[in-house]
């Protein structure tokens, strides 16, 4: 979907807020640990019950595939709140729009925390999963502002990086503490994230309306836009492989490589590395051949879930295995930059619209694991059936970047 044009020349303006582009290095600095302390505590939030569905589905009576449906609930949550509040809140300024999504972010995971039972469980998980998207769209259009034009892709990366760094250390923690206390314990952690991070950008994002002006019309443009559906069904149906295998991965490791239970925690790490190492790569991509770094790693992902399987024989070769898995995560910066170049005036709800796709893979992958060892197929069967995903994801791909050259053959002639 891409000529061989320079980069800035293909990419849809992103506006520069001026209150933070001319703020000091060491403010700007401030408001991108910021973003990546929110994206960090999201994604603590996000992946953490992964590694305590057994306990969950101990503590409520319920089995693991239903304590799975959790997983569903908080990315369905996701879907239907990115666009909504994406809409809703257009016309708010960065500042307004970070600090209100992180505000409702915080109390779903107090609400969970405090669940009495199955059902308000479910339906806290999926309220909290309302302000991922819109936060994660906010968070990366104003770190896109702060980058040089050739650099977005990377600053995307770093806000990003919070996401992956809670895998690493957010997610194996908390499910640490969900293993030694009790699992209410991890949704607590995740709430005290979210709260640090609304006293800081509280603190350091610049008062001024520091946005471009929209409305709920103008974003909803996006939606007429072919290039952005492509986009975002590549994402929704070509990363949902990872999650096959990793929402299930507590039972995966602990019955097919015989992973003693206390050392999820460090397995879960492995798959964090690996998440920051591609979510590392997949932004230096993106900033030097956006589409075809998008079609490569497709096609590594394929790779990575059909030999997970066989990693699966030893302790060892099972965390290299899950390390692979994690670096899945090359995929989101490309596609959240593609977005950026194909929104045009709709940039808010198109960002926030990635993670929409993204957790739409997420129940998908997760329903399809759930189904696999539903249907008693091996555990092992939830990466095969995975690697279906990408594959699709990749098709579509292809019939996107085919459609992209047509477009700019004819308007060369």
């Amino acid at each position: 979907m891409t000529d061989n044009a320079p980069r800035a020349a293909q990419s849809s303006p992103v506006s520069v807020p001026p209150s933070v582009a001319s703020a000091s290095p060491v403010h700007t600095g401030a408001v991108m640990f910021g973003l990546a302390l929110g994206t960090f505590g999201i994604g603590t939030g996000e992946f953490s019950i992964m590694g305590l569905l057994p306990n969950v589905a101990h503590g409520l009576r319920i089995s693991v595939p239903q304590a799975g449906d959790l997983i569903g609930a908080y990315a369905l949550g996701v879907v239907v709140g990115a666009p909504l509040f994406a809409i809703l809140v257009s016309r708010l300024s960065r500042r307004g729009q970070l600090l209100l999504l992180l505000s409702w972010f915080a109390l779903g995971n107090l609400a969970s925390m405090l669940a009495p039972n199955y059902a308000t469980l479910l339906l806290f998980r999926f309220l909290s999963g309302f302000p991922h998207g819109a936060y994660f769209g906010a968070a990366a259009l104003l770190a896109a502002s702060l980058a040089q034009p050739h650099q977005r892709g990377e600053a995307v990366g770093r806000v990003i990086l919070g996401l992956t760094i809670a895998s690493l250390f957010g997610n194996p923690l908390a499910t640490w503490l969900g293993q030694e206390m009790n699992w209410r314990y991890a949704f607590g952690s995740v709430a005290a994230i979210a709260v640090a991070t609304l006293v800081w950008l509280h603190i350091f994002l610049p008062r001024r309306d520091d946005h471009s002006a929209s409305s709920p019309m103008r974003e909803l443009g996006a939606l007429g836009n072919a290039r952005v559906w492509l986009t975002l069904g590549i994402g929704a149906i070509g990363f949902g492989g990872m999650f096959a295998v990793i929402s299930y991965v507590a039972p995966v490791l602990t019955t097919l490589a015989q992973m003693p239970p206390a050392w999820l925690p460090f397995a879960l790490a492995a798959f964090g590395g690996g998440m920051i190492a591609g979510n590392l790569a997949g932004g230096w991509a993106a900033d030097r051949a956006l589409m075809p770094s998008i079609g490569a790693i497709l096609v590594w992902d394929i790779l990575v879930l059909l030999v997970f399987p066989f990693s699966l024989n030893h302790v060892l070769t099972a965390f290299v295995g899950t390390f692979l898995i994690g670096s899945n995560m090359a995929l989101v910066a490309p596609l959240q930059l593609r977005l950026m170049d194909v929104a045009a005036d709709a940039q808010t709800l198109a960002a926030s619209l990635n993670h929409s796709a993204f957790n739409l893979a997420n129940a998908l992958g997760a329903f399809l694991g759930g189904w696999v060892i539903s249907s008693r197929h091996g555990l092992q069967d939830t990466a095969y059936f995975g690697a279906l995903l990408p594959l699709g994801g990749l098709l579509l791909f292809a019939y996107a970047y085919l459609h992209e050259r047509r477009v700019h053959a004819r308007r060369a002639a």
